[in-house]
């Protein structure tokens, strides 16, 4: 049995293009990590970069506003950190939007590094077999 996903539920594609607008005016990160494998079975990871944030905190808070404003949120009027959620309901999709939005924050911007945390071994098996499910619909 293959899984097929609905890429373009609206209420989905609001929130992934709620977090990628986050970043709206960050050049595109083209660069090229390099990762080696050495004999012993450890990555070594001398050529490799964070993501690399050229937006300021004023220029992010703007971009914060604006979403805010369109979703009809209270405006912050300052970033307490780069802390930022994404607040959906049971059953619509969480999972597959998270994941969706780490692929279309590495095509439109280039990040490359994302730490994703759950609150237990069961959930983190659910995200592992997602990733797996969701790797050939992302492709």
């Amino acid at each position: 049995m293959k899984l097929t996903f609905e890429p373009n539920l609206d209420y989905q594609q609001d929130a992934i293009g709620a977090v990628t607008g986050l970043f709206e005016g960050q050049a595109a990160d083209d660069s090229v990590n390099a990762f080696t494998l050495q004999e012993d079975g450890m990555l070594n990871f001398t050529n490799a970069i964070a993501n690399r944030l050229v937006l300021s905190e004023s220029q992010i808070l703007k971009n914060l506003q604006g979403i805010q404003a369109k979703n009809g949120i209270e405006l912050s009027e300052r970033l307490e950190g780069m802390h930022f959620s994404v607040e959906m309901e049971t059953g619509t999709g969480k999972t597959y939007v998270y994941l969706r939005t780490i692929y279309e924050l590495h095509r439109q911007y280039g990040f490359r590094k994302f730490v994703i945390v759950v609150p237990s071994i069961a959930i983190r098996e659910g995200v592992l077999k997602n990733l797996q499910i969701t790797h050939e619909h992302f492709q």
